[in-house]
């Protein structure tokens, strides 16, 4: 998430003017309910179509009349008024409007007329136009039935729309921009992308972290239909789609759910926010109210969409702790039991309809309860960014002298796991926050302003060889394989020059996702659940860990040089007897021009202990090298 700029939502600029009138402190009531002129035909909220016409639906309890304005009545306000319902709903059914037909609510408030738009809008014309009927049942899926992969054969390529792409300089790229370069990523070995969050926000350009209009996809980037192009196509790659949400607050721009039927308390967000401190976030006084049943609806029907009507695979969650503590830490006296219900509930509703999708949380608190079973007390994510590995590794490869590396944090991150599975943590070395943020990508960091220097590309390989060997969920930054330098901005496209001049580092990235997906029937042990780091040595600054999947004789091995210092023969200690094959050298000069090539053979197993391990063997290792063997 980019940093923090605003301290207060501002309002939207289609009714800057009924947003400025002084709102009344008075709780929100619930309306009379009336018999309607004619019935509703469908539940649900929003603009629902049905063959006859459409049926608008909206929560706006302080409101005392309500009505919908639209292309389909000339935008006149008495028109078409809604009915009032249980619950402060108010709804009617307008035979004829039919997708595509653009439409606001007029609400009748203690603060005056207020034109709105609809919360549950699939689409708008852009975050301060107006709504758009959408009909989510009109698109042909031709039969998709894409199989999510199972978490231990997942591989992640963490994406940004706007710049992944461009095809239009002074434009941002679109959804069927990323189509484009699907056969790309499908012969990367990359079975799916997460996608930064991709709803309406202000203007052409941002990380998508502040939005406007939760159920609408950007229009800049093409809108739901060309999203579901998008995850159509990406499916017939046998690519899953993960979506980034962000429900630790909305806005604070173009915000229509602000003070939305008039109602606030203390200068407060109105009916969709807290209105005290809880209301307090480093975005803004913009978080959602948890306790609210109409708001945790909200959320719940906003997670199930992206996975139900739109076929995405999974839902990254960010800055959760956000959700779960007022200050995002452990601080129980700022905790927030609602939110920590609420991601519970939408987990749980996930898991009963569609137990094969994931859900992962951006957390980095290291709490094991946040993947815990929620029968367990738990949130119940499928897995959760992983602090423990970023932090000491990005810190083991960035220092300058070799000296600083400290091996003993390096293995304590390898084999990290959370309740037992090592498939509930994502490990990487780069993600959209890792690399901006007044952070750059980890070559740059490494060597600044030349990330082609050989120390760069080094240790930046050295990085990415353990996220594929390490246990976890690997996952891997737009660019990152072909070594994109500088750091992520959403006005900077990705340079694609870089991918033909650095043709050998995105092979080794290929490489090592077909080991770590074990493609070549070599490394089954980098699937398996099993890790234990046998060789620790802070002097050498070398470190070797086993992965298993079945037993530990069968374990691949992998080796990792942090210091700039090769070796003919290094010993080790092998789990098993036998011959142990090299199945990957990260020194390898076919990677890049500038590597060493250092000759690197795999040798027959001597009897006697050595590392704790009934047999041993003597490898060479070239300078910040990692080597994979097995038997």
């Amino acid at each position: 998430m980019p940093t923090p700029t605003l301290s207060k939502p501002t309002p939207s600029r289609a009714s800057t003017a009924s947003k400025s009138t002084k709102a009344t402190t008075t709780k929100p009531k619930t309306a009379a309910p009336t018999t309607p002129s004619q019935a509703p035909v469908r539940d649900g909220f929003g603009a629902l179509v049905h063959p006859e016409g459409t049926t608008f639906r909206v929560w706006a309890p302080a409101a005392s009349a309500v009505s919908v304005i639209g292309t389909f009545n000339n935008w006149d306000s008495k028109a078409n008024p809604l009915q009032a319902e249980d619950g402060g709903n108010w709804a009617a059914d307008l035979p004829g409007v039919q997708a595509g037909a653009g439409y606001k609510y007029v609400l009748t408030t203690p603060a005056g007329e207020l034109t709105r738009n609809d919360p549950y809008a699939r689409a708008v014309t852009n975050s301060a136009g107006h709504s758009l009927v959408f009909d989510p049942l009109d698109f042909d899926w031709e039969g998709d039935r894409f199989q999510m992969p199972a978490w231990n054969d997942l591989v992640i390529y963490e994406l940004h729309i706007g710049t992944f792409n461009v095809k239009e300089e002074g434009h941002p790229g679109t959804f069927r921009d990323v189509i484009e370069r699907l056969g790309y990523l499908q012969e990367l070995g990359v079975n799916c992308i997460e996608i930064m969050p991709a709803t309406e926000f202000p203007g052409a350009y941002s990380w998508g972290y502040n939005p406007s209009n939760p159920f609408a996809l950007e229009s800049e980037y093409g809108g739901a239909e060309v999203f579901r192009e998008l995850v159509k196509a990406a499916h017939q790659h046998g690519i899953a789609v993960i979506l980034d949400v962000v429900y630790n607050h909305f806005g604070p721009g173009d915000l229509d759910l602000w003070q939305f039927d008039g109602w606030q308390e203390g200068d407060g967000g109105g009916i969709y926010f807290y209105n005290d401190w809880r209301g307090e976030t480093p975005w803004g006084h913009n978080r959602p109210d948890y306790g609210r049943p109409e708001v945790r609806r909200y959320i719940r029907d906003n997670a199930l969409m992206w996975l139900e009507d739109y076929h995405c695979d999974g839902l990254r969650m960010d800055a959760i702790a956000f959700i779960r503590n007022v200050k995002g830490e452990e601080d129980p006296g700022a905790d927030l039991p609602d939110g920590w219900s609420l991601m519970r509930w939408v987990n749980e509703e996930i898991k009963s309809r569609q137990p094969w999708k994931i859900t992962i949380a951006e957390d980095l608190r290291g709490n094991p309860a946040i993947t815990a079973p929620t029968e367990h007390g738990g949130e119940g994510f499928s897995a959760q960014w992983s602090a423990s590995f970023i932090y000491p590794i990005h810190q083991a490869l960035t220092a300058i002298e070799d000296r600083d590396r400290d091996m003993h944090a390096v293995s304590r991150a390898v084999c990290t796991h959370y309740n037992g599975d090592a498939f509930q943590r994502v490990i990487y070395t780069e993600s959209h926050d890792e690399v901006a943020n007044g952070k750059s990508r980890l070559p740059e960091e490494i060597v600044p302003g030349n990330v082609e220097d050989y120390y760069a590309k080094k240790r930046m390989v050295l990085g990415a060889s353990l996220v594929f060997t390490a246990p976890g969920i690997p996952m891997l930054f737009q660019g990152q394989e072909f070594l994109a330098p500088g750091s992520f901005n959403d006005t900077e496209p990705l340079e694609w020059d870089w991918a033909g001049r650095h043709g050998g580092i995105t092979q080794l990235y290929r490489d090592l996702i077909a080991l770590r997906r074990n493609q070549r029937g070599t490394t089954a042990g980098l699937r398996g659940q099993g890790c234990q780091v046998f060789h620790v040595n802070n002097d050498a600054k070398v470190i070797a860990f086993a992965r298993w999947e079945d037993s530990p004789e069968n374990a691949t091995v992998v080796i990792a040089n942090f210091a700039n210092v090769a070796h003919e023969g290094y010993t080790i200690g092998l789990p098993g007897a036998g011959e142990w094959n090299i199945r990957f050298n990260s020194d390898w000069a076919g990677y890049d021009a500038d590597f060493l090539n250092f000759p690197c053979f795999g040798t027959q197993a001597q009897g006697g202990d050595y590392d704790g391990l009934p047999q041993h063997g003597s490898f060479a290792l070239g300078p910040y090298a990692v080597v994979v063997l097995s038997r």
